[in-house]
């Protein structure tokens, strides 16, 4: 049965190739399961959705990032050395502090709308049944009326300008502002997007906060990839990206030789 529902994250290994979303999606195979980077990441995002709902005080920060981050520990296949844990614990308390002093400096006196939105939004625009799914981190208000989608990303020491341009990236928080206007019933020229980049390594600008551009042109192009996935699913026309092979996990695997 063909799910009814798709994903940025779906989207976006379609794109890469169609072969390896269908065995990762349709054959139920593993495909990457997670690291330590994505355990940092993962309680990282945990630190700054419950202190966005009230739920943390700061003098609680360290001690909910180190639990946040052991339980993902314990999911991965393969475990890390316990110096790269130490020193990933010692990163985390040179971020918690400057997440929400780098809010305010970005929009002073902001209130928090929602923290880790769920969406599941039907998109109309097509001829058969399907949801865009997925969770927005934060989205906050400012006294102008205007509301702020962001999304934090944990990296090492930045991203680069090609990165942060990048379509396939921005393409993310395109779809989400998309389908949460169509939620809220919120005029699209009353939401900006945001991404908020968590640095582990970086020296200074630990947090740092970037608009990208969401307007009408980019969500039409967003959206004709979206739909040309969605389409290409529902045929199932799964054509192997012999390009994109280098780093897939199914790579030189029996159900991909």
């Amino acid at each position: 049965m063909t799910k009814q529902h798709i994903s940025y994250s779906e989207l976006k290994i379609f794109t890469e190739c169609p072969y390896k979303w269908h065995l990762q999606y349709e054959q139920g195979l593993a495909g990457f399961t997670g690291n330590i980077y994505t355990a940092f990441g993962t309680a990282i995002h945990s630190v700054c959705e419950q202190s966005a709902l009230g739920n943390l005080s700061e003098d609680e920060y360290p001690d909910h990032f180190d639990w946040a981050f052991l339980e993902e520990l314990k999911k991965l296949d393969e475990k890390p050395e316990p110096k790269m844990i130490v020193e990933m614990r010692e990163q985390s308390r040179r971020i918690f502090d400057k997440v929400f002093p780098a809010l305010q400096n970005l929009f002073p006196g902001y209130e928090v709308y929602s923290s880790e939105e769920s969406l599941y939004e039907p998109i109309t625009e097509l001829k058969f049944n399907r949801y865009l799914k997925g969770f927005i981190d934060l989205v906050v208000k400012t006294s102008d009326g205007k509301y702020h989608i962001l999304d934090w990303k944990t990296c090492s020491w930045g991203w680069d300008a090609q990165r942060k341009s990048d379509r396939m990236t921005t393409y993310q928080l395109t779809l989400y502002k998309k389908f949460w206007c169509e939620k809220h019933g919120v005029d699209p020229s009353m939401v900006e997007t945001h991404f908020g980049l968590l640095k582990r390594t970086a020296k200074k600008n630990r947090v740092e906060l970037f608009r990208v551009t969401s307007g009408p042109r980019k969500t039409e192009n967003a959206l004709k990839l979206l739909h040309k996935a969605l389409y290409n699913i529902k045929n199932k026309r799964y054509i192997k990206n012999r390009l994109s092979c280098n780093r897939c996990t199914f790579r030189h695997t029996k159900e991909c030789p």
